[in-house]
């Protein structure tokens, strides 16, 4: 076993309570230790050991010990402002298409869980430029990025209001998470490269309506499309097959269109999609034609 599976003093290590479930999310100090109702480990009792070990408490409380995925550690980070939960974020990740060596806009930051994503995605030779005027959210992010991903991650942070503009030109995705981002939809059209994506997040529907229509009256943006994503976990143990009791539904629509040419006219050619992303027909359904 290599010394990178081992454990190490300064990393960010998650505990599972084996018979509650419960999770704790740690950085390991030597000469420090955790501590629950459950009795304490000493982190010294880690470090040095594989991932995937067994910890028992002082009271045989039995902890298992891993490295958390990205997912694990935004659940349970610190944060200030509501965090965009991991199956959103997996689908802003493949929907637009963020990959290494792109550049992308961000606003706000938040808690930093977006930007997390964003960040591993685009690797050391991408960029991330995330608008965010609250001090106190944005030294919280920094400080959430800087456990997972190390110093010297390619992310410059922008004190300002981004409704006042974005002053980054030919970039690849622009990512938003705030209250009102149509108000931004002619500020990203300036912004985006040609064939770039646009991507807002919001709670309600009627903020994706508004969203939607800035989108289709705009001639530089074409193939909008709003969804949601729902995620219903299964509980299967032996003969009992069934869904979980509670599920993560509702969290938030994503509301989606490419930054295209407009035509002769100024206007962009529009398409219309249905739920599935296909291409839908608008006569569908209409009746027989009337001669």
């Amino acid at each position: 076993m290599g010394d990178e599976a081992l454990f190490r003093a300064g990393e960010v290590v998650l505990l599972v309570d084996l018979r509650r479930g419960k999770r704790h999310l740690l950085t390991l100090r030597l000469g420090q230790a955790f501590h629950s109702d459950r009795g304490f480990i000493p982190h010294d009792a880690l470090v040095g050991h594989p991932e995937g070990m067994v910890a028992v408490t002082t009271r045989g409380a039995r902890y298992l010990a891993l490295r958390p995925t990205l997912a694990e550690y935004v659940l349970e980070m610190p944060r200030g402002a509501q965090i965009i939960y991991p199956k959103d974020l997996a689908t802003i990740a493949l929907f637009a298409d963020v990959g290494p060596g792109e550049t992308v806009v961000e606003a706000g930051l938040g808690s930093g869980a977006l930007t997390l994503v964003l960040l591993r995605l685009v690797g050391p030779t991408g960029r991330v430029v995330a608008y965010e005027t609250r001090e106190e959210f944005a030294r919280r992010a920094q400080r959430n990025i800087e456990a997972r991903l190390g110093p010297g991650v390619p992310l410059t942070v922008r004190a300002q209001d981004v409704y006042l503009g974005i002053e980054e030109r030919e970039v690849d995705r622009v990512v938003l998470d705030l209250p009102e981002p149509w108000r931004l939809v002619a500020a990203a059209a300036g912004a985006l490269r040609a064939g770039g994506v646009f991507c807002a997040y919001v709670p309600t529907i009627p903020q994706s309506q508004r969203v939607h229509e800035a989108l289709a009256a705009h001639p530089a943006f074409a193939l909008a499309e709003t969804f949601e994503t729902l995620l219903r976990p299964w509980n299967i143990a032996g003969p009992s097959v069934r869904p979980a009791h509670r599920m993560v539904a509702h969290t938030g629509f994503l509301t989606l269109a490419r930054r295209v040419q407009p035509d002769a006219d100024g206007r962009a050619e529009p398409v219309l999609l249905d739920a599935s992303g296909e291409d839908a027909d608008p006569t569908a359904g209409a009746g027989p034609e009337v001669a």
